[in-house]
């Protein structure tokens, strides 16, 4: 087994707390899902919000996916001019057999025009 370090972003629509958590967990969930990865494969998530996301902690939906004993940060996201707004990220680090090369990093929603360069 290695470490490896997994990315993921996506993009809500307005920050209300139903939206922040659903788009939380839908991406907590593709990140396990597209690695065939289980709870317990989960070494730690940072999570980050950009400043006018306020509403939720986005570690939130993944303690209510179950990762409840797995370390969980959030954080916000410096003040970009011109970045893209309302977006969520997380770096999850994770105990895998899979390649560098054969991790699948997820960007979803809007969030997926930060990354054109990875299949969806």
């Amino acid at each position: 087994m290695s470490v490896r370090a997994i990315r993921g972003a996506t993009q809500v629509d307005v920050d209300e707390r139903g939206e922040v958590l659903t788009a939380s967990a839908e991406l907590v969930a593709a990140v396990l899902r597209r690695n065939e990865l289980a709870v317990d494969d989960v070494i730690s998530i940072l999570f980050t919000a950009t400043p006018d996301l306020t509403s939720e902690f986005p570690a939130y939906a993944a303690r209510q996916l179950g990762l409840t004993d797995v370390p969980l940060l959030c954080a916000s996201e410096i003040a970009v001019p011109g970045a893209m707004p309302r977006v969520l990220r997380l770096l999850a680090h994770v105990d895998t057999d899979r390649s560098r090369s054969e991790i699948r990093h997820v960007y979803l929603r809007g969030a997926a025009a930060l990354r054109t360069d990875l299949p969806r």
